[in-house]
């Protein structure tokens, strides 16, 4: 099956939020068929960040909906955005 590689934005709900906990707990509590495969921390304004995530996930229906109602169940969440989904990238392997 074909796997696609979702880039999401992740707000905090508050300003206080650790931002830092919610990639960890996204690895810890994800369904098996989706993985968080790299993130990182970048600025809004103001001491705010946000975290810009690359997800894995099949090219098949519903799976969109069940990573976006995954990441909103986490504790510090305010909103996501989805920057960009696109099928991940095969490696050939020449004989």
């Amino acid at each position: 099956m074909t796997k696609l590689v979702a880039r999401i934005k992740i707000l905090p709900s508050e300003s206080e939020t650790d931002i830092m906990s919610i990639p960890k707990t996204l690895s810890e509590t994800l369904p098996e068929e989706l993985k968080l495969i790299a993130h990182t921390k970048e600025p809004i304004a103001f001491g705010l960040y946000s975290i810009l995530a690359d997800f894995t996930l099949d090219d098949s229906e519903g799976q969109m909906e069940l990573l976006e109602e995954s990441i909103r169940k986490i504790k510090g969440v305010g909103q996501i955005e989805v920057i960009n989904v696109s099928r991940q990238s095969v490696k050939i392997k020449y004989p």
